[in-house]
């Protein structure tokens, strides 16, 4: 990858809009702005000519004929995202305007930006560490405040401060069993042994602290699947409706409406949840509702739990008893729909179906665990929606979701880093225990400060780069 060529690209999301911004990164990026800036007015100068951080009026120009009228930013390096000098061009919203912009600036010399090129020139230019970086991606995806409240949390640094002070801890017992590896004379006495054991220890503590956050922080980052099944006309689709808080989902009385399946993300106490509304589960009636009962069946193989529908005015069938049985193995919540009407579910049948227990009761509107959560609600009224939403979020994430929690927050990409360097150190400290020769020792030991490394980028590969940054938009 260069780093000594400018590099421009749209900032802004493509379509209809009042503004849009253009963004030149890179060492001719004044110079770029110079021969496709024309300034208007008599305070306004030319972008090389202007001190950092203000802002210039003028018009683009290509071929001497007017682009747009503009607003140019000034921002030399260091002072800067990428740590380089950048000029971003506001010009009006639209696809036509912006690409006209762009394209200006690319005749004059800038070159196209890769996915992710300004957030990877500021990691390589020390601007953020990998995990800051990765964090901006975070923050552009977040889908609720607990996200986003996390992902700044990790572009703030929380997370690699702590890995840094892991680092450092891992390199000064790398720099005792060295020492002693160039000194073999010199044998490491009793209280620096016993220091050596307490660091590794508490090395592994701390890396199992962070391995634990793993999975809420993989909920938070790309929320959690969740198919709503059931058979046709129990509620399925109006239950969508009643968690998104808006009318998504056809309904109808009319049995086998959903023809396929319908994917919408709700924040549910601060959790991003992917509903999944399926058709009907039940023998196809039409070639368009067998595919539709297929892609169903598809969308359960990737959901991490269900919500199982059932209509409470209607008493359970084998269709029922079926689906019960064969999704046994699932995390799952059983909703009884229509309880405004009169109840016509065997409850002592549906016990012995799934063993459930009632989450209706209770302070705080929840017992504790005893089987399959159930809850009763009335899709027609929104009655025992916050209940049913308080069961998702208990399933989901048990306990309190606490501030410290949210600041080290590790991806997958942390967590199989870790768990690489966690097996590394354990290896070292059984090592130290039984005497063993002291390079093999240094040789795990390095695997871990290597592995531990990764996570802020200290240790990286040029294809570990262009994997986490290819996965960025385009002016990002």
């Amino acid at each position: 990858m260069m780093l000594d060529d400018t590099i421009a690209a749209i900032a802004t999301p493509i379509g209809e809009g009042g503004l849009a911004v253009i963004r030149l990164s890179g060492s001719q990026a004044l110079a770029v702005a110079d021969r496709s800036f024309l300034p208007v007015g008599r305070h306004s100068r030319k972008p090389s000519e202007a001190s950092t951080h203000t802002i210039l009026y003028g018009k683009v120009v290509r071929d001497g004929k007017q682009v747009d009228e503009v607003l140019v930013a000034v921002m030399r390096a260091p002072r800067t995202y990428t740590r380089e000098d950048v000029v971003e061009i506001t010009c009006h919203g639209g696809l036509l305007a912006a690409k006209a912009v762009l394209d200006a600036v690319l005749a004059n010399g800038a070159r196209l930006a890769l996915p992710g090129e300004f957030t990877r020139r500021a990691f390589l230019n020390g601007r953020l560490d990998l995990a800051q970086a990765e964090a901006v991606a975070d923050l552009i995806h977040s889908r609720t405040e607990l996200a986003l409240r996390a992902a700044n949390e990790q572009l703030a640094g929380k997370l690699s401060q702590r890995i840094n002070q892991l680092r450092d801890d891992l390199m000064n017992v790398l720099a005792h069993v060295e020492a002693h590896i160039d000194f073999p004379d010199e044998d490491i006495a009793p209280d620096t042994r016993e220091q050596l054991f307490s660091r590794l220890e508490q090395a592994l503590v701390f890396m199992d602290e962070l391995l634990r956050t793993a999975n809420e922080g993989q909920i938070l980052r790309r929320g959690i699947r969740t198919a709503i099944i059931g058979r046709p006309n129990a509620g399925k689709s109006s239950l969508l409706n009643q968690l998104l808080g808006r009318d998504r989902a056809i309904v109808s009385p009319i049995p086998g409406t959903t023809r396929d399946t319908i994917e919408e993300t709700a924040n549910v106490r601060g959790l991003p949840v992917v509903f999944i509304d399926t058709a009907g589960l039940r023998e196809a009636q039409d070639e368009i509702e067998s595919e539709g009962v297929r892609r169903s069946h598809q969308s359960l193989g990737t959901a991490e739990f269900i919500l199982h529908v059932l209509d409470a005015s209607e008493p359970l069938n084998s269709e029922d008893e079926k689906h019960l049985a064969q999704f046994a193995g699932k995390k799952r919540i059983l909703v009884r729909n229509k309880i405004d009407l009169p109840e016509q579910l065997d409850l002592a049948a549906l016990e012995r179906c799934a063993g459930v227990c009632s989450v209706e009761r209770g302070k705080s509107g929840l017992e504790p665990a005893c089987g399959v959560p159930m809850v009763g609600v009335c899709c027609l009224t929104g009655k025992g929606i916050e209940q049913l939403k308080d069961a998702i979020k208990e399933l989901v994430w048990s306990g309190e979701i606490k501030s410290e929690m949210l600041e080290v927050m590790i991806n997958s990409r942390h967590q199989d880093a870790l768990n690489r360097a966690r097996m590394a150190t354990a290896q070292t400290l059984d090592a130290l225990r039984a005497d063993a020769h002291l390079d093999l020792v240094a040789v795990d030991l390095r695997i871990a400060v290597n592995a531990v490394g990764e996570v802020v980028g200290r240790t990286t590969t040029e294809d570990l780069l262009d994997s986490i940054f290819s996965q960025f938009c385009i002016g990002k």
